[in-house]
């Protein structure tokens, strides 16, 4: 069910979202539309994370073999 409401957005932000209407829809009047889109892929996707953050851990690591696989990977990554 869609209800309507009234939001006071700076004006910084109201010109990101028209933009965004714009680019995504070709139109200024898909505003609602994006900012449901926005929302909603923010607050879900914040919800996964927690919930990934706070489950049982399957791997131990230490600071020290963190931070070798993250240099191995680097170097990988730049070759």
């Amino acid at each position: 069910m869609v209800k309507r409401t009234t939001i006071l957005l700076d004006e910084d932000l109201y010109e990101y979202l028209i933009r965004e209407s714009i680019r995504r829809h070709g139109s200024s009047k898909k505003l609602s539309q994006v900012v449901n889109e926005l929302l909603r892929k923010t607050l879900f996707d914040g919800e996964k994370v927690v919930q990934l953050l706070s489950k049982e851990k399957v791997a131990r690591t230490t600071a020290k073999e963190f931070e070798e696989f993250r240099r191995k990977l680097s170097r990988r990554i730049e070759e």
